[in-house]
């Protein structure tokens, strides 16, 4: 990609190595571990999901703390699953191509693909034999991650909810001009530049596509920032309806107070009337995603995540005057390690 968009890398931080973004972000949660004196503070925020959902939770079992309203049509399968088997369990569910598979234990993107045939999917579910999740390919056209905390009735405290993160997804694309291939058009541009290695493993023929003058061309529909996706900043969006339509949502998820939505919604205003779709629900390490917004800045970015290890902690402190104490130590290294080989496992996987 040459000399201009190894800069950007390493220059601009939105683009920056996950391992060296979060060097602030570990002395952010040092200091309130300190505070805590115990580094495993944060896994009594949410009770009901293991480690609060900090790494290595199974994604469908907190599907099904979420009314089955706001969901997707959705089907778990285990692994080793044959074709007559899965063809008859989609059938059953009425679940259509396309369909989005995704681990039911992995983040940031990994092992989700869309497909839109069987075989696809089959040859998926093949390559990689671990419990899948599998969705309806929603098609409503705005993509948010909602952020938000609840603390609980505590003696003559009352409940109180709030909204802190609204991130707008923008899928990655290329405009046509009737000439250029969709790998010279994505060379323009360093978001989608850094993509191109992935998508000459895994859609060759895709780069070699000369879009018309005009036509937007959709190259990754999966919302994942690691996978091109921009996310902009949409807390303008936060007000009493949208804390109206969300808080009497997640008061019916027990055992679970600070999340992240990832949903789809028609319009904003189909939103704040509680009308939208719920495709994950992330744990403790859900992040304030609107951070990652090219125009919001490092230090910003920095601000908010300290702003919300704060609520982290206030909840945690919240929790304990209720009785809740945090994971101990050697149950928190037994999920650790069973994460840490499963990890393992897949990458053999990938590799084989």
């Amino acid at each position: 990609m040459g000399f201009k968009f190894w800069w950007v890398k390493w220059t601009v931080w939105e683009f920056y190595p996950i391992w060296l973004a979060n060097i602030p972000v570990f002395g952010i949660f040092v200091w309130f571990a300190l505070r805590a004196r115990n580094l495993l503070f944060f896994t009594n925020v949410n009770p009901a999901i293991p480690l609060s959902g900090a790494l290595g939770e199974s994604k469908s079992a907190i599907l099904d703390l979420i009314p089955k309203s706001l969901l997707p049509n959705t089907l778990v399968v285990e692994p080793g699953i044959t074709a007559a088997a899965l063809a008859q369990q989609l059938e059953q569910q009425g679940l259509h191509f396309p369909i989005v598979a995704k681990p039911d234990i992995g983040e940031r993107g990994f092992l989700v693909q869309k497909t839109m045939h069987f075989d696809a999917l089959m040859q998926h579910l093949q390559r990689f034999p671990v419990r899948f999740i599998l969705q309806e390919m929603l098609q409503e056209p705005i993509e948010l991650a909602v952020l938000f905390h609840r603390f609980p009735a505590i003696a003559h405290e009352k409940p109180r909810f709030d909204i802190t993160s609204v991130c707008i997804k923008s899928f990655l694309s290329v405009t046509g001009d009737g000439v250029q291939t969709v790998r010279s058009l994505m060379e323009m541009d360093a978001r989608s530049a850094f993509q191109i290695l992935r998508f000459e493993k895994e859609h060759p023929a895709l780069l070699q596509q000369v879009p018309e003058k005009g036509a937007v061309l959709l190259l990754e529909p999966i919302g994942n920032h690691v996978l091109g996706t921009r996310f902009i900043n949409g807390n303008h969006l936060i007000d009493g309806a949208l804390i109206r339509a969300f808080e009497p949502v997640c008061n019916q998820i027990p055992g679970v107070l600070y999340g992240r939505f990832d949903l789809k919604c028609a319009s904003y205003e189909a939103l704040k009337r509680g009308e939208f779709k719920v495709m994950e629900l992330n744990g403790v390490f859900g992040e304030p995603a609107h951070v990652y917004d090219p125009n919001f800045g490092m230090l910003r970015a920095y601000r908010d995540f300290y702003r919300h290890w704060l609520i982290l902690f206030q909840l945690h402190r919240a929790q304990l005057r209720l009785g809740v104490r945090p994971t101990g130590f050697w149950n928190s290294l037994r999920l650790f390690r069973a994460y840490f080989r499963y990890k393992e496992m897949v990458k053999g996987y990938k590799t084989a």
